[in-house]
């Protein structure tokens, strides 16, 4: 049987799941009797098979209750797949109770010096990963039964999951069964629900930080009109897009930084079609402090619900002495609070320049889980040996160096 012949019978089976209805005659399922059905477990292996969940998991995702999970959201995660899949196959994990979607793990399976790894879906664009899993007393055990199912079903040698908050559904998981943090970062983030409106918000900050904003506002408007935008999509977002990520990439080889998402020419293309959103809207924000018509910073953000995500923030060198950036976030924060959301997180890493502004920032890890002998040894001896080793000497090189590495990285990176 072709490819293409399995993707439409994988289409065929989950859309009949999906549309199913109960019998003519039937009764309602009653909660006890609910929680005694079985959770009937499967992966989704083509990308036919990923197109028709759509309904299933957009109601799924919209149910939810986890405070951050816009990076597994279905509309993301299909423009991740126009642009990222090719070279890794989907292994998504489902979870139906009488034929009803209530759990989706989204995961790819690819080639790792030679072994098979376990990711999440949407990497390296994606900034937290999870499961979207129907809350209940069930859960738990749910989590559980999946991860037996992966154990001994995927046939991988390890899984990798990366960027995993400690308040994310599947977060005890991982603990329960063993995994291993290879690595921890913090990703900071504005309460704003706990204050009546950004005028309220920003007293918080001393008044010297406030004067301070102003000074550089009034700077910035010596050199032209100012103006702050928001667009959500459109040809005008993708120009942003386009204008941004290339500033973005030159400030990283200037400060001898190494970047997987920015050494890969397709970011630009992904974020473009994410902030158009011809199809599929991901919910992008894309936000510019012009100075003379002329964008001075930019920001691209993700909103789910009642949380802005800072997915990247990049200004012009031209406007570094006016901080351009800084009156950016401010405009954004005013408006979030305006807008009444609850939350303005700036995601992981924790950088200086984030927790200057946030309140508060929570966990995010990364997890290694061996599967088979050789997933152990390698998780072992590279990712909590190797790996950690060469981030130390790279770390301690000179500044000069690692603006050459990250420079011919970066260079090599576009070329393939």
């Amino acid at each position: 049987m072709t490819a293409a012949a399995l993707q439409r019978l994988e289409a065929v089976q989950f859309s009949s799941c999906a549309a199913s209805k109960a019998p003519p005659g039937s009764h309602a399922v009653s909660r006890n009797e609910a929680q005694s059905l079985p959770l009937d477990l499967a992966f989704v292996t083509h990308r036919a098979g990923f197109d028709v969940l759509e309904t299933e998991w957009n109601a799924l995702l919209e149910a939810s209750t986890q405070p951050s999970q816009m990076f597994i959201s279905f509309n993301w995660l299909w423009h991740w797949c126009n642009h990222y899949l090719s070279g890794q196959s989907l292994s998504i994990l489902t979870g139906r109770r009488d034929g009803r979607l209530v759990m989706v793990w989204p995961l790819v399976k690819r080639r790792v010096h030679g072994l098979r790894v376990l990711s999440f879906m949407g990497e390296p664009m994606s900034q937290y990963g999870d499961v979207l899993v129907e809350s209940g007393p069930d859960t738990p055990d749910w989590l559980r039964k999946a991860w037996a199912f992966l154990k001994s079903r995927s046939g991988a040698d390890f899984v990798r999951l990366g960027k995993v908050r400690t308040d994310s559904a599947i977060a005890s998981l991982l603990e329960e069964v063993g995994g291993r943090i290879t690595d921890t970062q913090v990703a900071p983030y504005l309460d704003l629900a706990s204050a009546n409106g950004s005028a309220e918000y920003e007293k918080r900050y001393s008044g010297s930080s406030r004067k301070k904003r102003r000074n550089m506002l009034r700077r910035l408007a010596d050199m032209g009109p100012v103006t702050f935008e928001e667009v959500t999509c459109g040809p005008e977002a993708r120009a942003l897009v386009e204008f941004a990520i290339p500033l973005k990439r030159k400030w990283l080889v200037t400060r001898g930084l190494v970047s997987r998402a920015y050494s890969d020419d397709r970011i630009t293309r992904f974020f473009g079609d994410v902030a158009e959103a011809a199809r599929n809207p991901a919910g992008c924000l894309v936000t510019v402090v012009k100075s003379a018509g002329r964008p001075a910073a930019v920001t691209i953000a993700l909103q789910h619900k009642d949380r802005l995500g800072l997915h990247i923030l990049v200004h012009d060198p031209d406007f570094d002495k006016f901080g351009a950036g800084t009156l950016l976030i401010e405009q954004i924060v005013r408006s979030a609070a305006d807008k009444g959301l609850g939350c303005y997180d700036f995601l992981a890493p924790g950088d200086a320049y984030k927790l200057s502004w946030a309140d508060a920032s929570v966990e995010v890890n990364d997890w290694v889980l061996p599967l088979s002998l050789a997933g152990r040894a390698y998780t072992r001896l590279y990712l909590a040996g190797m790996r950690a080793s060469v981030k130390r000497v790279v770390a301690i090189l000179p500044a000069p160096v690692r603006r050459m590495l990250a420079a011919r990285i970066s260079k090599a990176a576009a070329a393939t």
